[in-house]
């Protein structure tokens, strides 16, 4: 796995997004097997509040991977107050159609698999939907500030790959610690992270809106959000779940390749949650 990160800034295009895929180059190595574009729908609010996946992000993401491959799913799960099936509000539904590409909510899968964790932090197991187990998952995540993460970016938006609706048993558990254990164990082939319009402050959900014309690639998940968390003027090293991934060799936190636009550039002091 190469440590490399994309950051491309740009209008809120196809084009964008499709830069930055090509500056890892290029998505031709997820033919095999199903691929799974995970999105982040926490609630119903569309893109431009910041909060959820852009369609833009997504329609990219199939078009690169439709090139060489069919099996292509836009996924996501229920959550304690929001359903996964409010993708038609945020327009992911009409563009999912468009391509012919199903939408599937994991919560109603039926045929699940449990996942043993090695060297667990909190969660000795996870239970997944089997087409989750047996595909490329696409964590296609916001740029978002957390109340309990600090920043929820790639490797936080693997925990909706969880079915079950209510997740608050898992945050009592520690919620960065269950993050650490999900990437343990479905580690995503391919982090794109959407900073087209990110969040700052009262994350994940009621944030404020932050135009930041970004997109975040790379296929090192640990990488990747270690470079978005310094973007957004945080230190990876102090965000539990990225610091323990790479402790834990799911991923470097330094010695990262940057390419397209340098950090410093685009940095911008996030207003914490």
């Amino acid at each position: 796995m190469t440590s490399k990160v994309a950051i491309v800034k740009g209008e809120r295009s196809i084009e964008t997004v499709s830069k930055a895929l090509d500056l890892i180059g290029g998505l031709r190595d997820l033919s095999d097997k199903p691929v799974l574009i995970k999105v982040n729908f926490i609630t119903t609010k569309t893109w431009i509040t910041g909060a959820t996946t852009d369609p833009m992000v997504v329609e990219a993401l199939i078009r690169a991977i439709q090139a060489q491959n069919e099996k292509v799913y836009v996924v996501e799960s229920n959550a304690t107050s929001t359903n996964a099936d409010g993708a038609e509000v945020t327009g992911m539904l009409a563009l999912c159609k468009k391509y012919t590409v199903p939408f599937l909510n994991l919560s109603k899968l039926e045929e699940k698999v449990t996942l043993r964790v090695p060297n667990p932090e909190t969660l000795s197991e996870v239970t997944v939907p089997r087409l989750v187990a047996d595909s490329y998952v696409v964590s296609a995540a916001k740029m978002k500030t957390h109340s309990e993460t600090q920043v929820t970016l790639g490797l936080k938006n693997m925990f909706g790959l969880i079915p079950t609706r209510f997740k608050m048993k898992y945050h009592l558990r520690g919620i960065s610690k269950v993050i650490v254990d999900i990437n343990t164990v479905l580690k995503p082939a391919l982090t794109v992270i959407d900073g087209f319009v990110a969040m700052e402050g009262s994350g994940p959900v009621h944030g404020t809106p932050v135009q930041m014309g970004l997109i975040l690639a790379g296929r090192d998940p640990v990488s990747t959000d270690s470079v978005a968390s310094k973007v957004m003027g945080f230190d990876p090293h102090a965000i539990y779940h990225i610091q323990r991934a790479a402790q834990k060799g799911l991923g470097r936190i330094d010695d990262v390749e940057v390419v397209g636009e340098r950090i410093e550039v685009v940095a911008r002091e996030f207003r914490r949650a």
